[in-house]
């Protein structure tokens, strides 16, 4: 069991999600309505997962939220693409939260191999 608050990924999937949740209050009403609850949910769904895994009673058992956690960071990036190309998200705005999702995936990655050996 680890804290998960000492864990860099973990602040940064949080401050995204933060981020992200800022976003998509700006998104207009009515259709957009899908993306907009679907992009804070995968996004919540990262940190949310690294927080579950550090309670689990093995690492293996972590390194499977970690999982869970980098398939949010990918359906993150995707709903991020799609609210930019709905022209729901300005580029400018879309290109740092994206490039955010793939580095804390990448975090990721490193951290779950560390943990399998």
């Amino acid at each position: 069991m680890q804290d998960f608050q000492k864990l860099i990924v973990w602040r940064r999937a949080r401050a995204l999600g933060l981020r992200v949740d800022v976003a998509i209050r700006a998104f207009p009403r009515g259709k957009s309505a899908t993306v907009r609850t679907q992009l804070g949910r995968a996004a919540d769904s990262i940190a949310a997962n690294i927080v579950e895994g550090c309670g689990a009673a093995s690492q293996r058992e972590f390194a499977r939220y970690l999982d869970i956690a980098i398939k949010s960071s990918s359906e993150t990036q995707h709903h991020l693409m799609v609210a930019n190309e709905r022209g729901l998200l300005a580029t400018a705005e879309y290109a740092p939260l994206a490039d955010e999702a793939v580095e804390i995936r990448r975090m990721l990655y490193g951290l779950r191999r560390k943990l399998l050996g």
